[in-house]
């Protein structure tokens, strides 16, 4: 038994918690240039169907609510946002500036296959 498995629960509420909290600031930016400024020039796709999905889906992981179906969504989001701003620039993420979208496709399909877990409102009835 490793010394953190007592807390891999804890863990990972807290990585859901911190991954919501650090994303819907994407979507913020992208709706209502706060903070830091909007994105200039973007395409009204990436405005208003990423924008919204961002801010409200990281809400929501936040508090731990629909946790499968908005992280698969997430998910979906990110590969998508990946191919069409860096996977076509070059083949390597390090190269064509994609970690972060590639980061986030897989914490979040990780999060999709996990569920809620404790502190959440999807959990709120089984003592989590």
């Amino acid at each position: 038994m490793g010394f953190l498995d007592v807390h891999r629960d804890k863990i990972y509420a807290v990585l859901r918690i911190v991954t919501g909290f650090l994303f819907l600031w994407h979507g913020s930016q992208k709706l209502f240039g706060w903070p830091g400024g909007g994105p200039d020039g973007a395409p009204a796709l990436v405005v208003y169907v990423a924008g919204p999905i961002e801010l409200i889906g990281g809400v929501l992981l936040i508090f731990g609510l629909k946790v499968r179906p908005v992280s698969f969504l997430c998910s979906g989001l990110m590969a998508a946002a990946y191919w069409m701003a860096h996977g076509t620039k070059a083949l390597l993420p390090i190269l064509n500036h994609g970690e972060l979208a590639m980061l986030y496709c897989f914490l979040f399909l990780f999060m999709a296959a996990e569920g809620a877990g404790i502190w959440s409102l999807d959990n709120r009835g089984d003592g989590g």
